[in-house]
């Protein structure tokens, strides 16, 4: 018989998420995810001036805000026609390249992690590591205190890493990870004056230009960071992967098999050449990369709650009206659709298009070019963020050496009567777009569709699930009380659906409570 089982809100992932699964014979038959909170910042942005946007937006996210400002700097870049100097490109790629970095580092080890290894397995240490000891202590000594968070409360599992020299290894670069990603903020605000809400980047260009002491800062502190995602967050991902009880995790998980990558970290002054590259991927035929077309991208409403008339759109033409009584909507977060396609964005979606060595030379090791047909699961999410945070923290090293101090940084646009822009770039989670309307010089009208959009949609006018939702498709929940692998995958996908705190309800406005596990 099924059972529906609701995860509201499903914890350590950024914002408000809820997840119902059906569950029947001991595996998920359908699944809903739902954004549970509306913020509308699109909606405070108008009448503003455009120069707003950039301050505005990227406190849409704590964790990506970097990605956020800097979109909304391509985007009034476009409406303004900006010429951006190399010197502030190169700089903006540096900036978000280190957010990239504090961002990916994060999700492993402070959000996802915990979904693989026990604890409980540190108090039976007894290697001769003595930082691994003293961590031994510590954490004994929280538990017996009854001071248990952040590891505690949690769902159980019978295939956690329970080895204590792993997992006590495991937890102790859970807390290096802290100290790298504080090196990764710190590395930001050489540039930008500091994180996560940054004031560096502004329409035209940059604040602050290069000279050979902010050069050579960067340079050490990216060294230090390369160094550990190299011997130490590779060498975890490899570990977990490896671990055979996971093995069901490469292809479990699996979203359907169409990603979309709009491309990132731009090579030239017109962004014709990016770093990632865009392209689009339809059935896992990861050897066949189609061509992307902006236009070919829309918003359904059907399940959301927002008004009909919504329905449909590209963004640059979007609406944001909510409607909250909207009868058969489950969602406040909108359903993208590329040629009316659900695709998946993120890191996996980006390295598949790009393919480069270390990703296929993992692949192969990993034996997922022998299965057919190629399905590419939780655990490939976590192998592709750990091969773009190396190749990203590479490719950052020798943009270094591009920068030229005494250079421009910043042209200098009027702001136009009316005009449209739009900024597309790949954030830590997935392809970013802002879109801008000026009318009389101020916003007329501003759209984001952000990464979680893409992925965490709900169904679409025509009843196709959102690629979270497909991807919990076939999911194994041997108890129901337990739904470990439920979550195992959604966070798989670092969904990021606002950083607020509270959840509303739109009907009272009053504050529930939850039980958080």
């Amino acid at each position: 018989m099924a059972r529906v089982i609701t995860i509201d809100p499903v914890t350590r992932i950024e914002g408000h998420l809820r997840i119902d699964v059906e569950v029947e014979g001991g595996v998920v038959k359908d699944a809903w995810s739902s954004g549970t909170m509306f913020r509308g910042i699109e909606m405070l942005l108008k009448g503003k001036h455009p120069f707003d946007a950039q301050q505005v937006t990227e406190r849409i996210c704590g964790v990506c805000p970097l990605a956020h400002g800097t979109a909304a700097s391509y985007n009034l870049d476009d409406a303004l026609g900006v010429e951006l100097p190399d010197n502030a490109r190169i700089i903006r790629n540096l900036c978000l390249g280190a957010n990239f970095i504090q961002s990916h580092i994060l999700h492993f080890y402070h959000l996802a992690a915990l979904d693989y290894v026990d604890i409980a397995a540190v108090a039976n240490y007894e290697g001769k590591d003595r930082a691994l000891k003293i961590l031994k202590n510590k954490i004994v000594n929280l538990v017996e205190t009854g001071d248990v968070y952040p590891f505690l409360p949690r769902h159980e599992s019978e295939d956690y890493v329970s080895d204590p020299e792993l997992a006590t290894t495991l937890v102790g670069h859970y807390v290096e990870a802290l100290e790298m990603r504080k090196k990764a903020h710190e590395m930001l605000t050489i540039f930008y004056g500091r994180a996560p809400s940054f004031v560096g980047t502004v329409p035209g260009g940059v604040t602050t230009g290069p000279t050979i002491l902010n050069i050579l800062t960067f340079k050490a502190n990216l060294a230090e960071l390369r160094n550990w995602i190299n011997d130490v967050y590779i060498q975890d991902i490899l570990t977990v992967a490896g671990f055979p009880a996971y093995a069901p995790f490469m292809a479990a998980g699996d979203s359907g098999g169409n990603y979309l990558a709009y491309g990132g970290f731009d090579e030239d002054r017109k962004g014709t050449k990016k770093f990632l590259p865009r392209g689009l991927i339809y059935d896992n035929e990861v050897m066949n990369v189609k061509e992307f077309d902006e236009e070919e991208i829309t918003e359904s409403v059907k399940h959301s709650w927002y008004t009909n008339q919504c329905e449909g759109l590209n963004p640059s033409e979007g609406e944001t009206k909510p409607d909250v009584h909207k009868e058969g909507a489950y969602s406040f977060v909108k359903a993208p659709r590329y040629d009316g396609e659900p695709m998946e964005v993120g890191p996996l979606a980006r390295m598949l298009v790009m393919k480069p060595k270390p990703l296929m030379d993992l692949v192969g090791k990993l034996g997922l070019l022998d299965k057919t047909p190629l399905k590419f699961g939780i655990l490939p999410r976590h192998a592709a963020r750990a091969i773009e945070c190396k190749l990203i923290a590479d490719e950052m090293d020798k943009w270094l050496d591009q920068l030229k101090p005494g250079e421009p940084i910043w042209d200098k646009k009027d702001i136009p009567g009316e005009a449209h822009g739009r900024g597309l770039l790949e954030a830590p989670r997935g392809a970013l777009g802002h879109w801008i309307h000026i009318k009389g010089k101020k916003i007329e009208d501003y759209q984001c569709v952000v990464p979680t959009t893409w992925n965490a949609s709900p169904r679409d006018k025509e009843g196709n699930r959102g690629p979270i939702e497909r991807s919990l498709l076939g999911i194994p929940v041997p108890d129901p009380d337990n739904p470990i692998n439920v979550v195992r995958c959604v966070r798989s996908f670092d969904p990021c659906l606002a950083c607020a705190i509270h959840l509303v309800h739109p009907d009272h406005n009053g504050v529930k409570e939850f039980r958080v596990v």
